[in-house]
């Protein structure tokens, strides 16, 4: 089973930016609550989806820069990179349906 992957600023245009398959990222902090409830759904994805996209996580709190970068405001943000580019976004607790079925339309 694939591992959960973990981004930040010395990886993150390698890893994301970068990559030539479509990436799940998880903005997430420690102290909310929310983040720990998508937390196994992220970790169930990365099996799933393992060779077919990249999914992983970025802490807010560590990598202010980036999640300026991409205007998150709310945690938990779930975007999906394609191509370097945003290609969907969720603000707020998600089901993993919704984020499957985003992550299918991309892959």
């Amino acid at each position: 089973m694939a591992e959960v992957m973990h981004f930040g600023g010395d990886n993150f245009q390698a890893e994301v930016i970068g990559s030539d398959v479509p990436v799940l990222v998880d903005f997430w902090a420690p102290w909310c609550g929310p983040c720990k409830m998508i937390g196994p759904i992220v970790e169930e994805l990365a099996g799933e989806y393992d060779g077919k996209a990249k999914i992983g996580k970025i802490n807010v709190d560590d990598n202010q820069e980036i999640a300026g970068q991409f205007g998150i405001r709310g945690i938990p943000t779930v975007m999906i990179f394609k191509g370097g580019e945003v290609a969907a976004s969720f603000v707020g607790l998600r089901s993993k349906a919704d984020l499957a079925a985003a992550l299918d339309e991309l892959v």
